[in-house]
């Protein structure tokens, strides 16, 4: 039987999820963060086991066919999926954090409906823009495709538990919070 709520945070790349995500897990020790599963190499400051577990895509496969996924999909050529295992075991000692993109946190909420989905959303298409450039990480192209994306995304907010605007810091991280208070 699961003791914590699984909360579910997606929103488009640069929109802030990392630094919410990462922000409240200080402020509810107590809550664990999901590691997702995926095929795309590490980037340099990206640690296996602590940011993703990197694998193969022949493991990622074996995955699959075994059911080991809650949810899973091809995004920017590459698997990502989020270990079942992995999530119940951490539900039984408290909240677990899914920081995933909509497709997949859709596919969880048809498993396990009662998972609470939070939106992040930018202010504006142009925050979102500077946010994505400022990180250095992505050759142009690469983000045009994320930011593509985001219009796509975005759009999936009607289905959603709740939507939050990233505009200031603290106060997306407050109101996520209190979604977790009073979800609990």
């Amino acid at each position: 039987m699961s003791k914590g709520k699984l909360l579910v945070i997606s929103g488009p790349s640069g929109v802030g999820k990392g630094t919410i995500v990462m922000e409240l897990l200080k402020r509810r020790p107590q809550a664990s963060l999901s590691i997702s599963c995926t095929t795309r190499p590490p980037r340099e400051c990206e640690v296996d086991g602590v940011n993703y577990f990197f694998l193969s895509w022949e493991k990622f496969g074996q995955m699959i066919e075994e059911g080991g996924f809650l949810e899973y999909s091809k995004h920017f050529d590459n698997y990502y999926g989020t270990p079942a295992s992995f999530v119940e075991e951490k539900l039984k000692s408290g909240d677990v954090i899914l920081e995933i993109d909509v497709d997949g946190a859709l596919q969880v909420k048809k498993v396990k409906p009662e998972a609470v989905l939070v939106m992040i959303a930018p202010p504006d298409r142009q925050t979102l823009v500077s946010r994505l450039c400022g990180r250095h990480t992505e050759p142009e192209d690469v983000i045009a495709k994320r930011v593509e994306r985001a219009d796509y995304e975005l759009g999936k907010s009607p289905l959603y538990d709740y939507v939050i605007i990233n505009d200031v810091l603290d106060e997306a991280v407050g109101e996520v919070e209190a979604i977790l208070e009073k979800e609990n």
